[in-house]
């Protein structure tokens, strides 16, 4: 069964959640914000600035996700 096309996919009302790194005191914070779409299977990706916030996100897979997230955190030395 193949993978539904997540730009196909609608995410009006997916509920974003923001990733917070400093910089918020302002109107410009810092932060990635992140949401699951409902059943396809993926997320969405959007910033918090509000020059960013009218723009749709960039979507992906879980899996490619956390590939990202793994190899960042690897490269950035976050790891514990």
């Amino acid at each position: 069964m193949s993978q539904p096309n997540l730009y196909d996919l609608p995410i009006d009302g997916v509920q974003i959640q923001a990733l917070c790194g400093g910089n918020l005191t302002s109107d410009n914070e810092s932060c990635v914000g992140v949401g699951e779409i409902p059943g396809g299977g993926g997320f969405v990706v959007t910033d918090t600035k509000p020059e960013g916030a009218a723009r749709p996100g960039l979507r992906f897979t879980a899996e490619e996700l956390d590939a990202f997230a793994v190899g960042w955190t690897a490269r950035r030395g976050l790891t514990a």
